[in-house]
């Protein structure tokens, strides 16, 4: 008898969205199939699935135990979210090499479905950093007598989802700052920076809009900028390690010793990366928006304002809410310069009643005689003189201001 052989062994997820990339988040029921193709006919132990969600933390440090001695030091750590497992094909022990109970898969291509139910606690979204990684990956095994097991590893993204329509993500981010510089004995004049943004939640791909002033009284030339970083901290043994990373960047114009510059909504735009992750307790990816002042000779002058990268977009009303409680919450003259100098003023009763329509509206109202009726003859003869007169013309002084009476107390000169 001529045994058969393994041709492939594949996994395949059947995906939730367009671009067929499998991802999904806490609650999400994954599935998929496992597809075997072989050449001839074969004896099966047991076709088995695998899937595991998992933190892991690791790195090393060099230490010094004396004047000649020297070691290294090993920091780990793992957070297990889930271990699932799925017999498909044959039975749990594979330790034998025994005949009996064994599956005969024929000549072809085989499919054989999987399922399983990620859990409903938050986990944390997929990530590949410098010291640690969170991974979710489904893996199958097919076991034949007198063979090695034949394997296959196939990841899956996770995305714990992060709403920035939240009231905290959505109120205003802002700065001040001073510096004076010193040379010797001589004390130049300060340099002040002020920065605001209108949020702290985005998402990729959006732009954050920068509004800001630096004021140059230094005797120096200085140079505004932005960043973005990214900081990712890994936690084990009670140690931590920190990378930083930059992100994204942008330059302002050179300012000279007395002069000033503006900010009115410089855009910064947030490339493609990996969202906040915020609940990992070995693991978490923070970001910020940092503006500052080059100096140089100096340490340079800077604000950071703290973002959340999220996965939901904002939302219009999110949007106007924001809006209003940016403006609301300025308190700096120079954010000033985005708002409207006055109000625009409402169309004139002309532009929306035409003439024919008016005299038409003055004709007798015959269904209403009933009502004629039953109202007072001076109150209708009221309501019939003014309900067609077209509304005051607007003003941006009120033509009647309230006259103080003798009880009111007036506002003290000053």
């Amino acid at each position: 008898m001529v045994l058969g052989k393994v041709k492939s062994l594949t996994i395949s997820f059947d995906c939730l969205n367009d671009s067929n990339v499998p991802v999904y988040s806490s609650g999400d029921t994954v599935s998929g199939r496992v597809s075997l193709e072989v050449t001839g006919e074969i004896r099966v132990k047991s076709l088995k699935i695998y899937a595991r969600g998992h933190a892991k933390v690791r790195w090393t440090e060099s230490r010094n135990a004396g004047s000649n001695t020297a070691y290294t030091q090993n920091y780990t750590e793992e957070v297990e979210y889930f271990n699932h497992k799925d017999i498909l094909i044959g039975h749990e022990r594979d330790d034998d090499n025994s005949e009996e109970g064994l599956h005969t898969i024929h000549s072809g291509r085989h499919e054989y479905a999987f399922s399983f139910e990620l859990p409903q606690t938050p986990l944390a979204t997929s990530f590949e950093g410098r010291h640690g990684s969170v991974r979710y990956w489904v893996k199958a095994e097919l076991h034949r007598p007198w063979f090695l097991p034949v394997k296959l590893k196939k990841e899956f993204t996770v995305f714990e989802h992060i709403d920035i329509n939240t009231p905290s993500l959505l109120s205003p981010q802002a700065g001040t700052k001073e510096k004076t510089l010193c040379c010797w004995f001589c004390t130049s004049g300060p340099i002040s920076l002020s920065a605001k943004i209108e949020r702290k939640g985005y998402t990729p791909g959006e732009s954050i809009q920068i509004f800001a002033e630096i004021e140059n009284c230094s005797s120096r030339m200085v140079v505004p900028k932005a960043t973005i970083y990214q900081t990712q901290a890994f936690y084990a043994k009670g140690k931590m390690k920190e990378v930083k990373q930059l992100v994204a960047n942008l330059r302002g114009e050179s300012l000279s010793s007395g002069k000033t510059e503006t900010w009115n909504g410089k855009q910064l735009k947030i490339p493609p990366v990996s969202p906040s992750i915020l609940d990992c307790s070995i693991i978490r990816v923070e970001y910020s928006l940092m503006v500052y002042v080059d100096i140089p000779g100096a340490m340079d002058l800077f604000l950071n304002l703290p973002l959340v990268i999220g996965t939901i977009p904002l939302h219009p009303f999110g949007s106007r809410t924001s809006s209003v409680s940016s403006q609301g919450s300025m308190n700096m003259n120079w954010l000033g310069l985005t708002l409207p100098e006055r109000p625009e003023a409402p169309p004139s009763y002309a532009e929306v009643v035409t003439e024919e329509q008016r005299q038409s509206s003055l004709a007798p109202l015959g269904a209403c005689d009933d009502f004629e009726r039953a109202l007072p003859g001076p109150l209708f003869a009221y309501i019939q003189e003014f309900r067609f007169l077209p509304p005051p013309l607007y003003s941006e002084i009120d033509p009647n201001p309230d006259q103080p009476t003798d009880d009111r107390p007036s506002c003290p000169s000053r």
